[in-house]
């Protein structure tokens, strides 16, 4: 889908055949790599309502990944990839946190040292 001058490109877009429930869906996720693919699969595959969680990168040229989800039980595939996002964004903060934390522990220990 060709973006018109001024209109921004969808980040996510759902692809679901003809006749398959909301527990079998491929989310294609634009301006994305292996980077949150691998570790959104990863992620994803923790949750237990998750039969089948994969990715693939359309072409090596195009930044977009086609991320697919398969439930159990008839558990729409966007809850898994929803937590699956929010598990992940919470990890992220939990390592930036601790970065910081030690990055100024450390400038605090050079600074007494310099003296």
């Amino acid at each position: 889908m060709a973006a018109v001058d001024g209109e921004k490109k969808p980040v996510l877009e759902m692809v679901q055949a003809d006749g398959t429930d909301e527990g079998c869906v491929t989310f294609v996720l634009h301006e994305e790599d292996h980077t949150l693919g691998n570790s959104l699969r990863y992620m994803v595959m923790k949750n237990l309502d998750v039969d089948f969680c994969g990715y693939s990168i359309t072409h090596p040229s195009e930044s977009k990944i086609n991320f697919r989800i398969q439930t159990r039980d008839g558990v729409p595939a966007i809850e898994p990839l929803r937590k699956g996002l929010n598990d992940l964004t919470d990890v992220c903060q939990h390592v930036l946190k601790t970065f910081e934390k030690r990055v100024s522990e450390f400038r605090s220990q050079q600074g007494e040292t310099m003296d």
